[in-house]
């Protein structure tokens, strides 16, 4: 039964097929030829079931022919935009690929789903539905296809039956053209259109637009023109193909812009677009505009200039009769188009934004109205809500004010310019007056309320330059100190440095007339002239040049009846004082100078207690091997009192490091003094080499001493490189932060023991394991607690900013190689910038500048850098005097290993000394053990308590010369305890010469 159905089908299909070719054979008979394939257009539409058909012709030089669409039957030209042209040797649509071919072809109307390998297209499917495809058959000439009968139509491949009738129809197309008066040829060399005035199937179309279409070869010079091209310029038939053909036909003064832009699509590799002017053969003249693309090769040069252009004659005579109507309007006038680009503006808007031989197509904004602040951001916001706006603007050509009126229109915006700057000078004269009298009410409370708190002698200078200088509209602030009989500088502002080195430390009563007659005489003076200054100071001419000023009040400074200096108010134009003036001058001088006698107050105590403060506080840190360390140390910002905080890094033997912190609690010199005894006290516990819960016993001690008023908070940390642990003990102070190398952050236990001097020992230790690149963050409670902050939040603030992306950043740096122990680059100095880096970021973050802080603050921030397992090694020796032999081969097999030869001998006495010692004087179990640091370092342990000490032997002795040795031999060397006993260590030092 389908078998039968799809028989049946097929036969109906042909039967329709021949009986529409029948029809078209005999209604074309009666039909023009424009007519007729519209027609046989309609059928094919009609049989295939399509939505449009579409007829391209191949026009153009042999070797880049372009189809283009001369007949479309079914849908709207606007639809068809995308197959209005194609070049059928580089876009693989269907018509393309007809012609190409020679047969039919059937592909999707999307060009790009059907490229083959190593082709290319440009056409577009246009605003057709999805999954059009399109059916083509080439139409052909004497001798090639040069055109294609092609129909849009739906997803379905059209079925042989419906490909062998567009076949047909296109054989009858080729037929009835070729019955024409011109033939199917050639159309580049006897267009056959032409042929028959009014009939021709593609004249009509292109007289409809009025637009021609042209190319030039640019390595040949040959120049092509259509049909509409030749009718638009009037070129005659059989005209010499030359771009000077073309040239010849510019009008001389449109001749220089016309080449210009030839000449910068070709130099730029852009498009192309001119109108101009042109002067036809035949006499007459008219406005045409021509655009361009251009083509390149594989080199990427420019090879072919493909183009169209049309009539604007009618157009430009508009807009010159509406330009003349503008022109010469009293307000300014121009018009951008939507590129903003300058098209139109009248005589006023020439001065303004510029002639219009050279403003006319350049963007606006690169003119003067693209420094106007502003104006851009405006006009696209007038352009894009399309309401007219107003607004005033400064134009800087005259500098004058404009209100400026923007109007936008269907292809750019407008704008017309009025001049304001006469109302706007009224209005702002009549502001000025109004704020100068408020302003005047005001400024001497706020004079008054600022010197009440200034602090320092810079503030009050400031304070003068910020509320005398500007009501006044004084230019300079000049205050001499008097001291020790000369005048010294107080303070400047508005003065070269030139002249304050001139003025600063002159004798006080002789030299310098102007400030002599007043610290003499106690009364102001008023010099209103550089002319003034010249003729009553002969003597100082070239001073007021020098000092550039013109008019100066100079005024006595006087405090409880003494004159201690004087006051310069100057100006940087010539100014008559009034009396008014002059009073107020001189009252105001009076409030200055009792701000300046506190200030100086101020700052003389304050100098005194940063000096105090810098020479408790240690002056730099040393760098062990073992740490990196950056500090910060930051006075609180409100009273002069110095605070008790401090911090300390102390080597210690066997390449430990111990890290302390404290703040004494108050401020003032007691505290200060406080804190220099706890940090010296720790110095000397520290070499004792005691553990941090007995330092911390100790120091207690030490604090309790001095009274029941005194406390302070203290942490102590050792740091033992060679196993990677670290034992610390607090009394009082807030937790570490421990950033390990991953960037986690860890906070210990915020519950401390009592502070020092309201605890009882013993105090608690915390042994902890940190692995290489640990940083230990130690901090005093100015860092995390104000009046605005707990303790708590404050920690809690910290550990986000070390855990920030910055913080991140900071805890894993590049490690620098190693070579048996020490850093090949240098002493963690990459490490130390980024350390210090991090302190800022935390005081930045945690610390403000503009927040006013009632503490000291001091951050102390290390980076732990643990010993390589290579770099130390132990064993145990036997309790007999086989020992010494036993450790010098140890000594000697290690050293070697090192490759630190030249050590061998030194190091074999010194471990011979001090096992004998161990052997003859103490009790085992022994042993010894060998660091390489920053030194070479020799330990060796026993099970007693016994301290060994150098003692002078007598000539008769034959012993007690071993420690003398020791001593002789080593840089350093000392005893500390252990759990088990004691262990004697000493240090050598390491020269290297390069890489070991």
């Amino acid at each position: 039964m389908e078998e039968r159905r799809g028989t049946d089908v097929v036969g109906r299909s042909r039967s329709w097929g021949d009986e529409r070719l029948s029809l078209l054979s005999t209604v074309g008979a009666a039909l023009n030829d424009r007519e007729a394939l519209q027609y046989a257009l309609d059928q094919a539409v009609s049989e295939l079931g399509g939505l449009a058909g579409l007829m391209h012709w191949s026009c153009g030089p042999t070797g880049s022919r372009t189809l283009r669409l001369v007949l479309a039957s079914g849908l709207p030209l606007p639809a068809l935009g995308g197959w209005q042209e194609i070049r059928q040797d580089e876009a693989p649509l269907a018509p393309a690929r007809a012609v190409r071919d020679g047969s039919f072809v059937w592909l999707p109307a999307a060009a790009h789903e059907t490229l083959g390998p190593g082709e290319t297209g440009r056409a577009s499917s246009g605003a057709l539905p999805a999954g059009t495809t399109v059916a083509s058959v080439p139409l052909t000439g004497p001798d090639r296809p040069v055109g294609a009968l092609s129909v849009l139509t739906g997803p379905r491949e059209p079925t042989p039956e419906q490909a062998a009738f567009l076949e047909a129809v296109g054989h009858w197309a080729e037929r009835r053209l070729s019955r024409s008066a011109g033939g199917i040829g050639d159309c580049d060399e006897h267009p056959w259109w032409h042929q028959r005035p009014g009939g021709s199937v593609l004249q009509q179309p292109l007289e409809v637009v009025n637009v021609g279409s042209w190319e030039w070869g640019i390595r040949t010079g040959e120049m092509w023109w259509d049909g509409a091209g030749q009718t638009l310029l009037g070129i005659p038939h059989g005209y010499e193909r030359r771009i000077e053909r073309w040239i010849d036909l510019i009008h001389p003064e449109d001749m220089p812009r016309v080449m210009a832009a030839t000449e910068k699509s070709l130099r730029e590799r852009s498009g192309y677009e001119a109108e101009y002017r042109v002067r036809r053969p035949d006499g007459t003249g008219g406005w045409v505009q021509s655009r361009a693309h251009l083509e390149l090769d594989e080199d990427g040069q420019p090879v072919r200039m493909i183009g169209k252009i049309w009539d604007t004659t009618e157009s430009r005579m508009a807009r010159e009769s509406v330009g003349q109507a503008l022109r010469y309007m009293s307000d300014a006038f121009f018009a951008v188009n939507q590129d903003w680009r300058i098209t139109f503006l009248n005589v006023e808007a020439e001065r303004l934004v510029g002639p219009a031989a050279e403003v006319l197509g350049r963007p606006l904004w690169e003119g003067p109205a693209g420094t106007v602040p502003e104006l851009e951001e405006r006009c696209r916001r007038a352009a894009a809500d399309g309401r007219p706006t107003g607004f005033d603007i400064r134009w800087p050509t005259d500098d004058r004010w404009y209100h400026i009126r923007l109007v936008s229109v269907p292809d750019g915006l407008t704008a017309y310019l009025t001049d304001a700057t006469e109302r706007r000078t009224q209005a702002a004269r009549r502001a000025e007056a109004e704020r100068a009298g408020a302003e005047q009410a005001a400024w001497i409370r706020k004079l008054t309320s600022a010197l009440a708190e200034a602090v320092t002698t810079q503030d009050v200078v400031d304070v003068v330059a910020d509320h005398v200088l500007p009501p006044f509209g004084a230019a300079g602030l000049l205050i001499e100190i008097l001291e020790g009989g000369r005048l010294h500088l107080g303070g400047a502002i508005g003065y070269p440095s030139v002249f304050l080195r001139m003025v600063d430390g002159i004798p006080a009563f002789e030299g310098f007339r102007p400030l002599n007659d007043v610290l003499n005489s106690r009364l102001p003076y008023f010099i209103s002239s550089a002319e003034e200054y010249e003729e009553l100071f002969p003597d100082l001419v070239g001073r007021p040049a020098l000092s550039r000023k013109k008019a100066w009040a100079v005024l006595p400074m006087i405090a409880s009846g003494v004159t201690i200096g004087v006051c310069i108010v100057s100006f940087a134009e010539p100014r008559q004082f009034s009396d008014d003036e002059r009073t107020l001058l001189t009252a105001l001088t009076g409030v200055i100078t009792q701000a300046l006698a506190r200030a100086r107050l101020y700052d003389a105590e304050h100098a005194r207690a940063q000096a105090l403060q810098r020479g408790l506080l240690p002056r730099a840190l040393p760098s062990p091997a073992a740490l990196t360390p950056a500090v910060r140390y930051l006075p609180a910002s409100s009273g002069t009192d110095i605070g008790g905080d401090w911090y300390d890094v102390i080597p210690l033997s066997a390449e430990r490091v111990a890290v302390v912190i404290g703040d004494v609690m108050g401020h003032g010199l007691a505290e200060a003094a406080t804190m220099g005894r706890l940090r010296t006290a720790v110095h000397t516990l520290a070499n004792l080499e005691l553990p941090p819960e007995e330092v911390l016993a100790h120091l207690n001690e030490v604090v309790s001493d001095l009274g029941d008023d005194s406390f302070a908070t203290c942490l102590y940390a050792v740091y033992d490189p060679v196993s990677g642990s670290s034992s610390l003990a607090r009394a009082g102070h807030p937790p570490p932060l421990i950033v390990r190398p991953d960037g986690s952050v860890e906070c210990l236990d915020p519950t401390p023991d009592p502070p020092l001097g309201a605890a009882e020992p013993p105090f608690s230790t915390v042994d902890l394991q940190v692995p290489d690149g640990t940083l230990l963050v130690l901090y005093t409670d100015g860092l995390v607690e104000s009046a605005a902050r707990d303790i708590d939040t404050g920690i809690a603030e910290c550990t986000q900013v070390l855990t920030s992306e910055y913080g991140r950043l900071l805890t894993c740096p590049p490690r620098r190689p190693r070579t048996n122990g020490r850093e090949a680059g240098g002493e963690h100095g990459e490490d130390h910038d980024r350390l210090d880096r991090l302190c800022d970021l935390l005081v930045g973050t945690m610390l403000p500048a503009q927040r006013l802080t009632a503490d000291d603050t001091a951050l102390l921030i290390a980076r732990l850098h643990g010993l390589p397992s290579g770099n130390a090694a132990g064993w145990p020796l036997p309790e007999d005097p086989a020992a010494a032999g036993l450790a010098r081969a140890h000594v000697r097999e290690q050293l070697e290993a090192w490759g630190l030869d030249d050590l061998v001998m030194t190091t074999e006495l010194l471990v011979s000394e001090l096992v004998a010692n161990v052997v003859r004087h103490a009790r085992g179990p022994t042993r010894l053990r060998l660091i390489l640091g920053r030194s070479l370092i020799c330990e060796v342990s026993d099970a007693s308590s016994t301290t060994p000490r150098i003692r002078r032997a007598a000539e008769t002795d034959e012993g007690g010369r071993g420690l003398q040795l020791v001593s002789a031999l080593s840089q350093r060397w000392g005893t500390r305890y252990t759990a088990e006993g004691k262990c004697i260590w000493t240090e050598q030092p390491i020269a290297y010469s390069g890489t070991i």
